[in-house]
């Protein structure tokens, strides 16, 4: 059965080597992990010059790629789940074996060998040792890469299950957001600390060996002093926690398998609502009111915008902490809309074939893409505005309200026009959802990565005149010349908003069949 998962596996992975944008996206993201990966392999090999300094760089960027497992998902709004466990529903296997299975068909995949490279390192690091602290070191990175895929699967699977059930929505995407926003802070520590990492003797060194993704690296340093009962005992400790964490993984299995996801809320009929109180009765107020109880009910959906709210708002305090002052905590609704707006370059993707629906009712795809624009706009611009009216001032920064106010709107208008233009020109098949709000299919995470990275990029771009006149008025110290950057901003996103609607509209009248193609589940 093993086998049989990894050749599957196997075979999914060649075909997304060679059908256009996917075989696009995986080797550019195979490209950018082998980077990283030779990067990580010359810091711990080269970078240092002391044994005790090597093993503890190793013991940071070992924690640093951990946690790389366990943010990039929820960073990134999915996680490859190219076998899901529902297909094998019906198969006459335990919890326990489908784990077995499922997790040794994800070291079939790019992403193992791209980890197994950099936690190869550690051998180079202790390769003038002897054969010996070699042998240790090359069991310690393959037991380093059982643990971390198995830990990603626990986590992911976890917050798969706590979002099965109404309250499990909330509090798993708050969780995931929490997540996401744990890589900010090793960011920030590795980057103040990492220059004193080689000869630090302090708390942080003794904490990074004693995690267990600093274990690896400590067996390799106790064996290069001849303890080898210490260098044994660290590698013992992995295999147990993978044990224990295989254990875990096996009955979130059983419960995602077993217990059917609660619904996604009451629908009430007879006295209309809220939305149908504010939101006229048109075309484009039925697709608004649709997409905001979507985006309310469907835990993909939340598990794509929330996380990347929450984050988008915690972000400027980290970068504050870090440059010693307030100056970046009144752009934090600027960061939210940056943000959200990476977290919304597959709405077509999200609906899957159900966009049907809308190509053979004449008339419906104008509607369709203008409600979806406002419908977002609803959901990220009061968080966006509350934040750029509120914290200048509570904060004492009233000098920034231009800056905080005059990049809301271009951001939001270019960040709405990037995610419904490459919602309909560059979007992608998700599963369906039976399990985990966060799994994708085929290497979704590579191409969210590049479809944030282009949404973020182009926002930057089109914000460039607004940020020249605010920095111009800051150079000469007049606030007039600053709040001229206002009506620009709100120029700027009001044409890249119309723009980017008109292509996408012109792109789902014209090429409909072809996005429902890209959309449908494979």
């Amino acid at each position: 059965m093993v086998g049989v998962l990894i050749r599957m596996r196997v075979q999914i992975t060649r075909r997304s080597m060679r059908e256009g944008r996917a075989a696009l996206n995986f080797w550019l993201g195979t490209a950018f992990g082998l980077a990283a990966a030779v990067v990580t392999v010359y810091l711990i090999a080269a970078a240092h010059d002391t044994l005790h300094g090597g093993v503890t760089v190793a013991a940071a960027l070992f924690a640093a790629w951990t946690l790389g497992w366990i943010c990039g998902p929820v960073l990134t709004g999915s996680s490859d789940e190219t076998l899901q466990p529902e297909q094998f529903r019906l198969l006459p296997l335990t919890p326990r074996q489908l784990a077995y299975g499922l997790g040794a068909a994800a070291f079939a995949g790019p992403s193992a060998i791209v980890n197994l490279i950099a936690f190869g390192g550690l051998v180079l690091l202790a390769a003038p040792y002897g054969l010996g602290a070699m042998a240790i070191a090359a069991l310690g990175a393959i037991l380093q890469l059982i643990f971390v895929v198995l830990l990603s699967r626990v986590v992911m699977g976890w917050l798969g299950a706590a979002m099965r059930s109404r309250r499990g929505r909330d509090l798993g995407v708050l969780f995931a957001g929490l997540i996401g926003l744990a890589y900010y802070p090793l960011n920030l520590l590795i980057t103040n600390l990492g220059p004193s990492l080689e000869s630090s003797n302090s708390t942080l060194a003794g904490t990074l060996r004693a995690v267990p993704s600093g274990w690896a690296p400590y067996a390799v340093e106790s064996a290069t002093r001849g303890r080898w009962l210490f260098a044994l005992l660290p590698l013992l400790g992995l295999i147990a926690v993978a044990l224990v964490l295989w254990q875990i993984w096996a009955l979130l299995l059983e419960r995602r398998l077993t217990l059917p996801p609660a619904p996604a809320g009451q629908v009430v009929d007879g006295k209309a609502g809220v939305l149908e109180r504010f939101i006229p009765a048109t075309p484009v107020g039925a697709v608004v009111t649709k997409e905001l109880r979507t985006w309310w009910r469907d835990s993909r959906r939340r598990a794509t915008l929330l996380p990347l709210l929450l984050i988008g708002f915690v972000l400027p305090i980290f970068l504050s902490l870090k440059n010693g002052s307030h100056g970046t905590i009144p752009l934090a609704g600027a960061f939210v809309v940056w943000l959200a707006a990476m977290g919304a370059t597959n709405l077509y993707g999200l609906d899957g074939t159900a966009v049907w629906q809308t190509l053979v009712i004449p008339g419906a795809p104008r509607a369709d893409v203008r409600g979806r624009v406002i419908a977002w706009a609803l959901i990220v611009g009061p968080v966006a505005v509350l934040a750029a009216l509120i914290l200048p001032g509570a904060l004492g920064q009233a000098r920034l309200y231009p800056w905080a106010l005059s990049t809301l709107p271009v951001l939001l208008g270019v960040g709405a026009a990037a995610a419904i233009f490459l919602s309909t020109h560059a979007a992608y098949p998700l599963p369906q959802q039976r399990g985990n709000p966060f799994a994708g299919s085929g290497n979704p995470g590579c191409a969210k990565i590049l479809l944030q990275f282009t949404v973020g990029l182009g926002q930057l771009l089109v914000s460039a005149p607004v940020l020249a006149i605010l920095a111009v008025g800051a150079v000469v110290h007049n606030v007039f010349v600053e709040w001229l950057a206002l009506p620009v901003g709100l120029l700027l996103g009001g044409f890249a908003a119309m723009v980017g609607v008109r292509l996408a509209t012109t792109r789902l009248e014209t090429r409909g069949p072809e996005l429902l193609a890209m959309v449908k589940p494979r």
